[in-house]
Formats: C-alpha cells, structure tokens, sequence
C-alpha cells in the first residue's frame, strides 16, 4: 500500500485568518486611476443568482452563434450620493470637505449643521483627490442606514478637480460608470462560517479509524525543536468573513428595473425584489445575500476574458 499523505492546502498569503474588520472593504485605486478617467468605483449589494441563457458571440469560440447557459449574479445597485472631497498631501489626509447635510447620514457618523462651500475649503497645496459617498440603500427596501466608501477619480490632477466640482453633493447612478460588457473587480466579504477545525479549513486527510487522540486533527505540529507551534501549522480557527477580492468579472446587462423587470415571482431568496437599478455579472460572487459589494474597474484585465461576448436571450 502507498503512503497515505495529503499536505495542508490554503494559501499562506491570507494571514492571519480573521474575520474582517469593515463589511465593505477599501480599495487600492492606484492600478487604475492612470488608465481610466472619472468615477471608478461605485457600492451595490448582492441580490441573487439565476440561470442565463446567453448566444455566445465570442470570436473563434466553439460555441459561437450558439445558446448556452451561464451562471450569473444579479447585484443591485442603487444610486450614490457625494457628501465630501478628501484631499491628499504626499499621501495623507489634508483636508476633507463635506457637503450633505442630509438626516440619512446621522446614522453613522456626526455631519455638520450646514453645508461648507467647497470654493473656500481647497487647500493650497495637494496631489490627489478622492470623493466620499454613501448609498442611498434606503431606496432598496433592506436597510435604512447607508454605506460609506472612498472612491477615486481617474485622469490629471485638474480633471479630477473639476470632476469633484460638478459631483459635489449630487446623485451618481451607477449605469452612468460602468456598461455591459465590461470587465469589473468585486471587493467584498465572504460568507461567514465561525470556527471550524483543521480538515473543513485547510483540506487535511482523516486519519486512521483508531488514530489516537483524534481523527479530525494533524498527525503532528511541527519536531520537538524549536519548542513552538508555527502559524503554518493547520491548526482550527475562523473560517470565512474574509476580505477577498475577484477579479475580471464580465457585466452582461445593467439596467433600471422600471425598464426591465428581472424580479422572480416573490423576489430574490433572503433578499426580496429590486427596486432600483441592476447588473448582471457572469459567475458567481463571495458573500451573502444582501452583502455589500465594492465594483470597480478591472485592475488586471486578460486578453482571454476581454474579448469573451454573449448576448443576453433570457433569464431562469
């Protein structure tokens, strides 16, 4: 008989593994902000999935002109609204300048009593600028209190500036920063499973029937000397509430709802209906339902996933 041997799989860039600190994590803009120009990111949240049955007209493909079915993510995404300009020295925080005033935002963070004219408030001297938004989830029907994010802005200095200029306490709708058929990084966090032992969280092998003092556990954490577990060593823990980001997923169609109505009878499970705007995105996505989602423009873009077109028939 060969030796049963199985080494502990996951990948040891991810440490520690704990749970997140923020539900909508941040995003490093730097990738894009020299390729493309305005908005370049926007918060939705995780509606669903659904069947799609798609003609691929991807050239050279073995299915071109023909109807195939995908896996697809309904998410919804709301419109945003700009309530600050964050201005940046050398990359730190000199100034932020806010706008809103409205009564949405006392749920989560002090606001001033009046709104700052933004003319008065730049400073003399910076080098990057980003905007402040929150969601206007209040519109979706599954919570009241918004969500906070930093997103950036793409092009030179003084684009952005008169960007920021014209968005300063307006609405953006998503539909006005990306279009179907694009590729989108979605930040957020997974599913969360509490803690779990070694072989649900590193994929170790059972050990023998009668093994001693356990089946579930490694056979050893490491010699003798030096006399100390090592964080390699597949120990239990937490398990899933990580932030985790995937890259280059293809947007089929984004749309109001008005429009086009895509809700199954009874809504999304855990979810309900979308009341506002939508996308639908090829595979699937980390999280649950109702979970916050981070999009923004694909940092790593490929060839392969780039020239991939389908023509959305319908959905099931």
């Amino acid at each position: 008989m060969p030796k049963k041997h199985k080494p502990r799989f996951g990948s040891l860039q991810f440490w520690p593994r704990k749970r997140a600190v923020r539900v909508l994590p941040s995003v490093n803009y730097k990738a894009i902000e020299k390729k493309k120009k305005g908005i370049l990111g926007a918060i939705c949240y995780k509606a669903g999935m659904l069947t799609a049955i798609v003609k691929d007209i991807t050239p050279d493909s073995m299915t071109l002109n023909k109807q195939i079915f995908l896996p697809v993510t309904i998410i919804e995404c709301p419109p945003m609204k700009v309530f600050g300009i964050r201005f940046y020295k050398e990359n730190k925080v000199t100034r932020d300048v806010l706008a809103s005033v409205d009564k949405e935002l006392k749920r989560k963070i002090k606001i001033p009593k009046k709104s700052a004219k933004l003319e008065e408030k730049i400073p003399k001297e910076y080098d990057n600028i980003n905007l402040i938004v929150y969601s206007l989830v209040k519109r979706t029907g599954i919570k009241k209190t918004p969500d906070i994010a930093e997103i950036a802005l793409g092009g030179s200095l003084q684009e952005k500036l008169e960007k920021a200029k014209n968005l300063f306490g307006k609405e953006i709708s998503t539909t006005e920063i990306f279009s179907a058929g694009q590729l989108v990084d979605i930040h957020a966090v997974t599913k969360g499973k509490g803690l779990q032992g070694p072989v649900k969280r590193f994929g170790i092998s059972l050990r023998q029937a009668k093994s001693e003092k356990g089946v579930r556990k490694a056979g050893s954490l490491g010699p003798w000397t030096p006399k100390r577990v090592s964080f390699r060593a597949p120990l239990a823990g937490q398990l899933g509430f990580f932030t985790r980001c995937h890259y280059n997923n293809k947007i089929l169609e984004i749309a109001d709802i008005k429009k086009k109505d895509i809700n199954p009878t009874g809504g999304f499970l855990h979810y309900g209906k979308i009341k506002t705007f939508y996308a639908i995105v090829k595979g699937s996505i980390q999280g649950s339902a109702k979970r916050p989602l981070l999009l923004s423009f694909a940092s790593r873009e490929t060839k392969k996933t780039a020239k991939k077109k389908f023509e959305l028939i319908k959905l099931e």
